[in-house]
């Protein structure tokens, strides 16, 4: 109670609280600093969740409807915390001038925290930043590499040791700033407070009880999208009024077309990938919806429809696949050397590589959004960075969160950049002994570093206000193809250095924010963020390795059964890349006489967009809305597809309007208990339930088939519309 009163009463003298509304209205203001944290109950907690979320999260990327998971840690941790607290003996053991205990007292709050932080780790490198699992399954299965494990390891842990020391090195712009409030960790300590916190007696359910209800519900109610019913996961009414169509069928199908009046009644199909809608800012929602409005359902159209863009109507209007110029699907084996390299006789041969006109769109999009997200940071925060620069935060103001975090010893940047040094070191001394491997050469690793370093906090600024994350996967790679053209390996490795390693950066980064608002000490998050990010870095490169020995025809979707989960769509779209920006190469599709040169106009506009809004912001300060308008965030709108549908995200939108827009603004008291809460709810119950039919059903090859379990019913939507194109099981033209 006293620290509770000392908190409170520094909080009244400085008037700090954040001044974002979300952060104050779930946020403590008080801390406890004599909470024990690095316990023998955190290491036994933090290593079986950090185990078990590396397994799981890894095993559903490979699935049509990938889902990352992060509650299952916060859920089944206090129970176990709590028994243990009872069970073990609290005698402490003596030291010379220490001693140490096995039960220092209850299961406490910060301990659950760093549990959960411990065990981020395995979801942020084997669930929502899997491209460095990707890019192994890519080169075993697509490539058919015969990659060595120690080689892979080499691969996957110093990926994860550069995203932290990069980390380190970005902790005072994206971290301690007020404005840098990271959405999504609201859920999560929404979650925490409903576990640890007893609340007054009132109508309704506690949050606990909200949250057990919910999670029942979800657990119960996956059974129907995940196995009995999966036509809920693209329910696309419009090929079912017209089922000789294929114009309607383009328009209508949730799952190879536009999805116009399609929806998915899955929660795992709504937040696959741009995660839980509830805890996305309005703004962002906002932004993320103008953007997917224009593409979807203007610029796609009219580009298909009037003007034949690209030779779209010999393609699919939305597809992952590569194709040839007949509008079949394009064979890459026919273009590779034995050492996976360009055959350029045979590629001369074979013909040019095309694709689908919405994935050709969305590339373009991804030009756009790579310099946008640099204008758009420098005008609208460029001061504020500078000025942290040179005051190095020291006389920067602070808010009451990070004014109770400085009773904490820091962690010093040395130790980020040691450890940032070693995984250089040992990136280059991949390249010397696995060269042929990896055909990535000593200077591609250096320049991947240099890229990262420069995009990481732009990006950050952008992910921490918004909660959209802006890749320049593409960009990484368009770069490097024209660079070292020819080699699909080398490019989608220099893509892992640069791209990935900034995913991860800002992964470590919000869990660090997390940190922040639960006042952990920064040094025990620094010993739990690298123990962890070994033991997931190991797990999911095992587990991946397991799926790829022991589930027939994993990602090969043309052997696979048509109803089999296992078509990683994910991975597909990282093995197109490859073979666009590293095998092809760029020159050859974007370059002067390629068909798809004009999309690189798409750099000049995405630079420019953010400017007029940035002098509306001048001429009209008062106007509140208009910084709020991210030209990033709205590229964001159509980024991502494939693999990610235009119902994924359409229903992503709805969803996230109801809760917060509807609900935040009607029913502000219910959003405010209640609201992240229910995302945690959901996300648990479905990924239990996940699992259970894996193993239960789908592993032992108990497979329903009737009309229910046709996802989409929409048979023409993959079809062509050019005449003289012939593409089986379509009607001719």
């Amino acid at each position: 109670m006293a620290i509770e009163k000392a908190s409170s009463r520094e909080f009244d003298d400085v008037h700090e609280d954040s001044p974002v509304e979300e952060v104050r209205l779930t946020v403590p203001i008080t801390d406890d600093p004599s909470l024990p944290v690095l316990t023998f109950r955190m290491w036994f907690l933090g290593l079986c969740s950090c185990i078990l979320l590396s397994f799981l999260n890894d095993f559903f990327w490979y699935r049509t409807q990938p889902l990352t998971i992060s509650a299952i840690s916060q859920i089944a941790v206090l129970p176990l915390g709590g028994f243990m607290a009872r069970i073990l003996p609290t005698t402490p053991f003596p030291g010379r001038g220490w001693s140490y205990s096995l039960n220092p007292g209850p299961f406490n709050l910060k301990e659950h925290v760093i549990v959960t932080i411990f065990a981020n780790c395995g979801v942020s490198q084997g669930g929502g930043d899997a491209y460095s699992i990707g890019a192994i399954t890519v080169m075993k299965a697509y490539y058919k590499q015969s990659l060595g494990f120690l080689c892979a390891i080499f691969i996957v842990l110093t990926t994860q040791a550069l995203g932290y020391g990069w980390a380190g090195m970005l902790r005072r712009y994206l971290v301690d700033p007020v404005e840098m409030w990271w959405p999504a960790n609201l859920a999560q300590v929404s979650f925490f407070r409903a576990l640890h916190e007893r609340e007054p007696k009132s109508k309704g359910f506690t949050r606990m009880q909200f949250f057990l209800v919910f999670m029942a519900a979800s657990f119960a109610y996956y059974a129907l999208p995940g196995y009995l019913l999966p036509i809920l996961t693209f329910f696309s009414w419009v090929c079912w009024a017209w089922p000789r169509s294929i114009t309607a069928q383009q328009i209508g199908s949730g799952y190879h077309g536009l999805g116009v009046g399609a929806f998915t009644l899955d929660w795992a199909g709504i937040s696959a990938y741009h995660g839980s809608p509830l805890v996305a800012p309005w703004s962002s929602i906002v932004n993320v919806g103008v953007g997917f409005i224009m593409f979807i359902y203007i610029i796609i159209p009219v580009c298909y429809w009037r003007f034949n863009t690209f030779d779209a109507r010999k393609f699919p209007i939305f597809s992952n696949k590569l194709f040839r110029t007949n509008g079949l699907s394009y064979d890459t084996t026919k273009t590779l050397t034995p050492q996976r390299d360009l055959n350029i006789a045979a590629y001369n041969n074979y013909g040019k590589l095309y694709l689908s006109p919405l994935f050709a769109l969305s590339i373009g999009s991804g030009f756009a959004r790579f310099t946008a997200t640099l204008t758009h940071v420098a005008p609208f925060h460029g001061s504020d960075i500078w000025r942290q620069s040179r005051s190095a935060m020291k006389n920067v103001k602070k808010d009451i969160h990070a004014k109770l975090m400085s009773v904490y010893k820091p962690v010093p940047e040395y130790w980020f950049l040691i450890l940032l040094a070693l995984s250089i070191v040992l990136s280059l001394l991949m390249c010397f002994i696995w060269k042929d491997e990896v055909q990535l050469p000593w200077w591609a690793l250096l320049f991947a570093f240099a890229l990262a370093w420069v995009v990481t906090l732009p990006i950050g600024v952008i992910q921490a206000t918004t909660n959209q994350q802006p890749g320049y996967d593409i960009i990484a790679q368009f770069i490097f193809g024209y660079v070292y053209p020819g080699k699909p390996i080398a490019n989608l490795l220099f893509k892992i250095y640069g791209r990935i390693s900034t995913a991860h950066a800002l992964s470590f980064l919000s869990d660090l924010k997390l940190g922040h608002y639960m006042k952990i000490p920064p040094r025990c998050m620094y010993t739990a963020q690298l123990v962890g990010t070994l033991v997931s870095g190991v797990v999911n490169l095992a587990v991946a390795w397991w799926m790829l020995a022991s589930i027939d025809n994993l990602c090969d979707v043309e052997s696979l059964n048509p109803n089999s989960p296992w078509t990683c769509p994910k991975f597909r779209v990282t093995f197109d890349a490859s073979v666009i920006w590293g095998l092809i190469g760029p020159k050859r599709l974007f370059g002067p006489g390629g068909l798809y040169r004009n999309l690189v106009w798409l750099f000049l506009i995405g630079a420019v967009l953010p400017v007029p809004v940035w002098i509306l912001h001048k001429i009209y300060p008062e106007k509140k809305w208009i910084p709020l308008i991210n030209i990033p965030v709205i590229s964001y709108g159509f980024a991502g597809m494939p693999p990610a549908t235009p119902t994924n995200i359409a229903s992503w939108l709805v969803t996230g309007t109801i809760f917060n827009y509807f609900v935040f603004k009607y029913r502000k008291e219910w959003w405010k208990k209640y609201n992240y809460v229910l995302s945690a709810a959901l996300d648990a119950g479905t990924a239990f339930m996940a699992v259970f039919i894996f193993f239960a059903l789908q592993n032992e090859k108990i497979d329903l088939k009737w009309w229910g379990t046709d996802i989409d019913h929409c048979p023409l939507a993959s079809c062509p519309t050019a005449p003289g194109i012939v593409v089986q099981g379509c009607p001719s033209h």
